[in-house]
């Protein structure tokens, strides 16, 4: 006859697709009681494991059914944790410091493509090579690429020795950054369909319940446009500051203003503009430079929003080659104008902020 012994020795087979811990040892199963033919299991998740949640649902249900004389498999939701977890968001103040870290950079732009998320991880990469103590939080839910922009996409972060709310994720480590992401959470190719509530439970997990460990500055890759994933950062933490991605094209431009307008209502102060993309440099030929999207369109926006602007970044062949083999070109070739441009604007960050 099956025993509770049993179920659990099975049970901690399934593990979870970050740290490869198994469930039973994350205490992600709880009073597993078995009354034969059937065996009810409570399943409490912390969540930033949300997205696993189905997959684990069927592996407990398919592990159990394997035992001869079990045939009903009853698997219950611990509400206890997501009503602390819910009763926890409520209660706290709507501008709260993540401990330990001194500076928040948020990246941002108004709509997708415009290379968002290469600016944030260059100037992360930046940061780290001035000396400072960085994070890059990947908030862009729907669409994760850090982690193959820095190499690390088959890595998978570990846990701290805990449970429940206790449990901090471990940031995988590269270039002298901790980074944290969705990509390291969900399998290749998996989509993330959440809606506001859930999706602002797992921003605020990956800010209070990751082991940042005392950081001068984290930078956050926001997923284009001004929906909830900005909107409950922004209500979350004190930003020290957002950067706003655009290119030189006018869609982009309409875009980033409706960006701009977002930070402006929520009160987060505005660093200035990046525009990327600027030119085109050929790698045979480094002294030409081709507006192949137009001219002009950061300085625009800078100028109407009385805002500085930081940086014109080049397309070259390196750039999107390097990040490709993952590899930040600020790291691969530190030479290049793009790399200087993201050392100078690193620099602009240090002075503004490292008093």
């Amino acid at each position: 006859m099956t025993t509770i012994e049993d179920a659990n020795y099975a049970l901690s087979k399934i593990l979870d697709a970050g740290s490869k811990k198994n469930v039973i040892e994350l205490a992600w199963i709880r009073n597993v009681r078995v009354m034969i033919p059937r065996v009810i299991v409570t399943l409490a998740l912390p969540s930033f494991a949300n997205s696993q949640r189905e997959r684990i649902v069927q592996e407990v249900r398919k592990t159990l059914l394997n035992f001869e004389d079990i045939n009903d498999v009853q698997i219950e939701l611990d509400n206890n944790l997501s009503q602390s977890e819910s009763k926890s968001e409520q209660n706290v103040p709507d501008l709260q410091n993540v401990d330990g870290i001194k500076h928040i950079i948020a990246v941002s732009s108004g709509k997708g493509g415009v290379g968002k998320s290469t600016i944030a991880v260059n100037i992360a990469c930046s940061l780290a090579k001035l000396g400072f103590k960085t994070g890059l939080l990947d908030a862009d839910i729907y669409g994760p690429n850090t982690p193959s922009m820095l190499g690390v996409s088959e890595e998978n972060p570990k846990v701290t020795e805990a449970s429940g709310n206790n449990q901090r994720l471990i940031p995988i480590k590269k270039y002298g950054i901790s980074l944290v992401s969705m990509g390291f959470l969900i399998e290749e190719g998996q989509p993330v369909i959440w809606r506001g509530p859930m999706l602002n439970s797992i921003i605020r997990q990956f800010l209070y319940q990751v082991e940042w460990n005392n950081l001068d500055f984290l930078v956050i890759d926001l997923p284009p446009g001004t929906g909830d994933a900005q909107i409950s950062l922004a209500q979350s933490v004190p930003i020290s500051g957002a950067i706003v991605v655009t290119t030189p094209q006018q869609v982009s431009l309409q875009d980033a203003r409706r960006g701009l307008a977002m930070f402006k209502q929520l009160g987060v102060p505005l660093l200035g503009i990046v525009e990327n993309m600027s030119v085109f440099i050929p790698p045979d030929m480094p002294n030409k430079k081709y507006e192949i999207f137009g001219k002009g369109g950061g300085k625009i926006l800078a100028e109407e929003n009385n805002l500085q602007l930081l940086a014109q970044i080049p397309i070259e062949i390196p750039l999107v080659d390097e990040s490709n083999k993952g590899i930040p070109i600020s790291i691969s070739q530190p030479k290049k104008e793009s790399s200087i441009k993201f050392e100078k604007l690193a620099q602009f960050i240090k002075n503004k902020f490292d008093n």
